[in-house]
Formats: C-alpha cells, sequence, structure tokens
C-alpha cells in the first residue's frame, strides 16, 4: 500500500512551526487499522520524510478520556523508531483540528506519553511529557569512532558538554560544538555513522551549540532512518532537556529554546520545559499542515 491508494488517508504535517515551509514534516495516518506492518514502513517510505505516525485503538487499560486516546507507532523510511517527538507533535495538531484542543494519551512502544493541545490566536500548539528519561556515558573508542565520523577534531568539542547517550523515548548522542559555525558545517560520512549507530541503538546524533544559558541552536543527523538530517526532533530534545537537567548545564526548574532546521532552511523552534521534582521532559512546539 502507498500514498496514492485511494482507500488510505495519509495526512502531511510540520511540526514546531506555524508555517508549512518550516519545522519538520511528518505524515500522520489517523486510522491505520488495516495497516501490516510493511504497509506502514512503505508509506514511510513513499512520503520520505524523517517519520510519519500511524494511530490505532488503544490497548486496554492506557486511560484516558474516551475518544482521546490511541496507540501510536512511527516509522522512519527504513525502519520502525520507538519514539518520535515531532510526529507526535503532528498527530496531536492533527487529532485537534477534528475533535478539539485538550488532553491526548499516546501509547508508545517506549512507554505512555499524554500530550496537551492548546490554541491561541488560531494557531494550536502541542506539549508531549516525556518517559522517564536516562543518561549514560559513552565509551572513549565510541566517540573517537563518532568524531572520526562526523568530520570533528576533538578541538571542535565544547568542554562545557561532556558526550553522553541521552534518553527521554529514544537514545541520543549528545554533542556539544564549540562554535556556531562547527555547527553550521555539517558534512559527514554516512554509512560509517549509520553503523555506530545501529550497534550504539541510537536514533540520532544530537548536535548542540549555546548561544545563551536557555538558548541552544542543534542538528541531528539521522542515517539510521534514511535521511542525512532530521530538521526538527523533538525526541532528542527531551533528552537534551534530561542531559542538561542532569548535568548541571541548566536549573532543575527551567525553559529552554531550542533552534533547529536553520541550516536546511526548514527553521523551528522547540521548547523544552524542566519541573523540579519531576523528571520527565515536556517539549512543546506549534504545528501545521502542509497539505
Amino acid at each position: 500500500m502507498t500514498t496514492n491508494d485511494p482507500r488510505l488517508e495519509v495526512l502531511r504535517y510540520t511540526a514546531f512551526s506555524s508555517t508549512p515551509d518550516g519545522g519538520n514534516p511528518a505524515g500522520v495516518v489517523l486510522d491505520a487499522t488495516a495497516l501490516s506492518d510493511s504497509d506502514m514502513l512503505a508509506i514511510a517510505a513513499d512520503l520520505g520524510y524523517s517519520e510519519s505516525a500511524f494511530l490505532t485503538t488503544p490497548p486496554e487499560g492506557l486511560g484516558g478520556q474516551e475518544g482521546r486516546a490511541y496507540s501510536i507507532r512511527y516509522f522512519s523510511p527504513k525502519a520502525e523508531v520507538p519514539f518520535c517527538g515531532h510526529a507526535t507533535i503532528a498527530t496531536a495538531v492533527a487529532l485537534a483540528e477534528r475533535i478539539g484542543p485538550g488532553e491526548l494519551l499516546f501509547a508508545t512502544r517506549a512507554g505512555t506519553v499524554p500530550v496537551e493541545v492548546a490554541e491561541e490566536g488560531g494557531t494550536l500548539s502541542a506539549t508531549l511529557t516525556s518517559v522517564e528519561p536516562h543518561i549514560e556515558k559513552i565509551a572513549d573508542a565510541d566517540l573517537t569512532e563518532a568524531l572520526v565520523a562526523l568530520g570533528w577534531p576533538t578541538a571542535d568539542l565544547d568542554p562545557a558538554f561532556p558526550p553522553h547517550v541521552a534518553f527521554a523515548g529514544a537514545r541520543h548522542l549528545v554533542l556539544g560544538a564549540a562554535t556556531r559555525a562547527r555547527l553550521a558545517d555539517l558534512a559527514y560520512d554516512f554509512v560509517r555513522l549509520e553503523a555506530l549507530m545501529h550497534r550504539l541503538e541510537l536514533i540520532t546524533v544530537q548536535l548542540v551549540w549555546r548561544e545563551s544559558a536557555t538558548v541552544f541552536h542543534v542538528r541531528n543527523p539521522f542515517p539510521v532512518g534514511g535521511v542525512v538530517e532530521d530538521p526538527a526532533t523533538g525526541a532528542a530534545a527531551a533528552a537534551f532537556g534530561a542531559y542538561a537537567r542532569e548535568l548541571g548545564l541548566v536549573p532543575e526548574d527551567a525553559v529552554l529554546t531550542l533552534h533547529q532546521g536553520e541550516d536546511l532552511g526548514r527553521p523551528g523552534e522547540l521548547t523544552v520545559t524542566l519541573r523540579s521534582g519531576d523528571p520527565r521532559v515536556r517539549v512543546s512546539g506549534t504545528g501545521t499542515r502542509m497539505s
């Protein structure tokens, strides 16, 4: 089954932008009941976006409001991924246009993810709450291999950002860039980085440059998904929030702004909210239909 099949409605939304030419596009199928795994993968590949989301009925005992709880799966053009933030935001906005703003509940492979959709001035925005995150150090040999694949000398790393793998639904390697110019110059060995990421079970590499205390610029190579770069990465934003808080780079109560997609010509803005006493991370952004 492909996106041209007249029996199937495949929506196209962008997340983390209020205009169709910004943010990260996602395919959204609001009723994937009749689709097999191979159908979903084929649709995601046909669309060519970094991920697409597919909804079915919720598992027994999920909870949530009737008609506002779902199972959700995410496919890149190459494979299924356990969690995708931008496709979650896109799906929540698509649902809100049909059933109204409010609370939604999604059962993902990574765990249960609540989403709150609000409308202000005719613009819909959604806030997802991640599963409980964690971070772990990366082995020296693996870090060396990542830097070789990226073409980054060690001197191009910001020493204030110790390399770690961070998880908030999916695994991401977080590396700090010493300069904005380093972040802007992204030309990596696709095959080599993909092989390392498969071995470490990474979804993306989160490259970060700090503009100010709470403002960051980020890029996310995504070779394991079959695309060179993800334009706006909600799952990585959640993982980065956990990483920054755990390492004391930001306060336990903080609101962070992440700019992503500028270097691709698809600017997007992600808001990361950290709350003292709650290990989970909240990621917010606008969304809009593309076609």
